[in-house]
């Protein structure tokens, strides 16, 4: 049987991460007065520390809300959304980094996917320049109602839930809007792409949950930094002296750059140890069970995790179980 070609998974914050400011500042606060387009995240930062409410809930209120006093200035369409997306900026070498990479994967016998896990909003990334290369946008979104305008929120995304998108990332089970499977257990050999072929990029504390979770699992957690900003460089290099992210990095995507090498190094690895988990198959016996004597006698495992029969000789040397005779796992 053909070997399946290992998943990498590229994830990505987008605001700070990709793009040098915030999404909504490329096109909807445009339709704003100079004072309320100042005034928006103090205001929405206000609101949600009154209240005790999610900052994101806020935000995408108060972006209804100013649509609605804008005198038609500001439309709330997903086409309008779209729109909004194409001014959207980003740092240097995003625009040709996704393709660029994929097929550097490809060329090595890689299967290479992005996705975007952030709090900014959906229509916006789907209608920017780059929208298109996501396997998944995992973002906030709106319901659309009355002459299709946004009337609710239909997914929040915030720094704490984003770690589920990781699990199901690594799990298989990838659409939002199914809630049960996310939890399952599925045996780590199971899983399409363990967390040691993750990759997470970001740039600041709401990234701290998901950049510790890949890299704690064993995956590659990235602190992107704008270059010339010592505020941003700072942050950065705290999330690292922190023990959050393995890397911390210029946000340049361009060839040859940090970013660039190190991505291609990490893919490197993963086709590295593939083919050692491959190979090291064919050099293991399939029968791995020593005959037991009647000196011998069976027990069960005392550890929690584990409940295999297994058989213990008067010279203290354990024999595998046989049931889990021809067991290999994956490096996860």
């Amino acid at each position: 049987m053909k070997a399946k070609k290992p998943i990498v998974a590229i994830c990505y914050d987008f605001d700070g991460t990709l793009s040098p400011g915030y999404m909504q500042e490329y096109g909807f606060f445009l339709g704003l007065d100079k004072k309320r387009r100042k005034t928006f995240w103090e205001k929405s930062n206000g609101k949600a520390k009154e209240l005790g409410a999610d900052p994101i809930l806020i935000y995408m209120q108060q972006m209804i809300e100013e649509a609605m006093q804008s005198g038609g200035k500001l439309g709330t369409t997903e086409k309008d959304f779209r729109a909004y997306g194409k001014n959207i900026e980003f740092f240097p070498g995003v625009e040709d980094w996704f393709a660029r990479i994929k097929k550097y994967a490809a060329d090595k016998g890689v299967q290479l996917h992005h996705y975007i896990i952030s709090s900014g909003l959906k229509e916006l990334v789907v209608g920017s320049r780059i929208g298109r290369h996501f396997r998944k946008i995992y973002a906030c979104s709106f319901v659309h109602g009355l002459n299709n305008a946004a009337e609710w929120p239909a997914q929040v995304v915030n720094f704490t839930t984003k770690t589920q998108y990781l699990f199901r990332i690594n799990k298989g089970n990838e659409d939002e809007s199914e809630s049960s499977g996310v939890n399952d257990y599925v045996e780590p050999e199971e899983r399409p792409v363990p967390f040691t072929n993750i990759l997470y990029f970001g740039d600041g504390e709401t990234d701290v949950p998901c950049m510790k979770l890949v890299k704690e699992k064993g995956g590659h957690s990235f602190a992107v930094y704008s270059t010339g900003k010592k505020k941003s460089l700072d942050t950065s290099r705290k999330l690292f002296a922190d023990g959050r992210v393995n890397y911390v990095v210029p946000a340049d995507y361009s060839e040859g750059k940090q970013i660039d090498t190190l991505v291609k190094r990490i893919i490197d690895l993963v086709v590295a140890r593939t083919e050692l988990y491959n190979e090291g198959k064919k050099a293991r016996p399939r029968n791995r069970i020593r005959k037991v004597t009647a000196e011998c006698s069976s027990f069960v495992s005392k550890d929690k995790n584990i409940f295999k029969p297994m058989a213990i000789c008067k010279s203290g040397e354990l024999d595998q179980p046989a049931s889990h005779a021809d067991e290999t796992n994956l490096p996860d």
